[in-house]
């Protein structure tokens, strides 16, 4: 008779993400290597010169209401700030443009929240319901969220430069700019 598995059906083990996060090179080197173990660093040599990668036409299309999706200004703001701090051979394109596409929902679904209000209709019974743009902003907000610590631990594992003006806090100008165009 077969043993059991603890990882039958992807149950147990290891979650990915879980555990403490690693930390950032420059801390280990600046307090003197505290665990003496030898500092991992990717062995990736930066390219210079390198233009940014394209960024798909799907960021900036055109929305249903005439606006421009302003995922594609997201991308470039993101790539160049990894290109400043020297990172940007070490982040993928993909990995940019995923956070870039749900910041950019994310802010849309903010305009919609401000333009429609925070309730909406029931549509069979006219009951007053809350605005279903409320909880698709905040599943956008928690993806973005999620894929600029991704991007992120990957600039603190590997830079050994400051990483400040960081374009991830611009976001919330961005959607405070939107509203006074409303």
């Amino acid at each position: 008779m077969p043993t059991k598995s603890n990882n039958i059906g992807g149950r147990g083990g290891a979650r990915a993400g879980a555990g403490r996060k690693k930390s950032a090179v420059k801390e280990k080197s600046e307090s003197g290597n505290p665990g003496g173990r030898k500092l991992e660093v990717l062995d990736i040599p930066e390219i210079e010169g390198v233009d940014m990668p394209k960024p798909h036409d799907f960021l900036s299309s055109t929305q249903r209401d005439g606006s421009e999706l302003q995922a594609a200004e997201i991308y470039k703001e993101t790539w160049e700030w990894l290109q400043k701090i020297g990172c940007a051979s070490k982040v993928t394109p993909s990995l940019i443009e995923r956070y870039a596409m749900a910041s950019a929902r994310w802010i849309q679904c903010e305009e919609m929240t401000s333009q429609l209000g925070f309730l909406s209709k029931h549509p069979t019974t006219n009951k007053p319901i809350p605005s279903p743009f409320i909880n698709i902003g905040i599943n956008y907000m928690n993806q973005a969220v999620r894929l600029w610590n991704e991007i992120f631990q990957i600039v603190k594992e590997n830079c050994s430069t400051d990483y400040d003006d960081a374009p991830e806090g611009d976001l919330m100008e961005r959607l405070l700019k939107a509203r006074t165009k409303m």
